[in-house]
């Protein structure tokens, strides 16, 4: 079954090229860290993924991601979205070398997938096939190695786990347990590339059968 996929959109960016030193403090940035680019985004788990993929393509940092409590629907104004992400380097040229990765990813690379034709039930099946160091930290994994991102709605998300982590050779290595900032739940498997598609693939036809039977059992 093709899914049709769900794209997250970049809502605002700015670039801050020597920060002040109260607000490096604050988020604990090292000394060679001046330079910021802040963004947000309509989709968190999008927005996580980005930040990894920044810091595998340029010589950045991701050193603050947070979501926004219930969601994109719900947000606290037009540009706030669902998630925001600080990326940190030691000059303006790379941190904006980590936007245009960042861009790239949200625009193109990575995104949501919808069970049903009006796009309110999605799921987040990605693969990373080699983690930066922002995902390989949250997994407590190594860097480059491979990564299932698995998120859905809250028992779309415990059921189709349970089957991920049944489908092939992965081990759970982040639980997001349900309810998450905004609402849904999910985990984080490694294992070879191979076998994290496999779970990937499962999650993807668990959320499928859920939404097409939900009350079988």
């Amino acid at each position: 079954m093709n899914l049709e996929r769900v794209h997250a959109e970049i809502l605002a960016v700015r670039l801050i090229p020597n920060v002040d030193h109260g607000l490096a403090r604050q988020l604990q940035l090292n000394q060679y860290h001046r330079s910021l680019a802040i963004f947000t985004t309509t989709i968190d788990d999008i927005g996580y993924t980005a930040l990894d993929e920044a810091t595998k393509r340029a010589d950045v940092e991701a050193v603050y991601a947070r979501s926004f409590y219930a969601g994109a629907d719900h947000a606290s104004g037009p540009l706030s979205g669902e998630f925001i992400g600080i990326l940190a380097a030691p000059n303006p040229d790379e941190v904006k070398s980590g936007m245009e990765a960042v861009k790239q990813t949200v625009e193109n690379d990575a995104f949501f997938e919808a069970v049903n034709q009006d796009k309110t039930h999605v799921l987040y099946a990605h693969v990373v096939s080699s983690t930066g160091s922002y995902l390989s930290k949250e997994a407590g994994i190594k860097m480059g190695e491979p990564l299932a991102y698995l998120i859905a709605p809250p028992l779309e998300a415990m059921y189709g786990l349970d089957a991920a982590l049944k489908a092939s050779d992965v081990e759970l290595k982040k639980f997001f347990g349900p309810p998450s900032e905004t609402n849904f739940g999910g985990g984080l498997l490694t294992g070879s590339q191979s076998a994290c598609q496999a779970a990937a693939d499962a999650f993807r036809d668990c959320i499928i059968e859920i939404a097409k039977q939900p009350i079988h059992y």
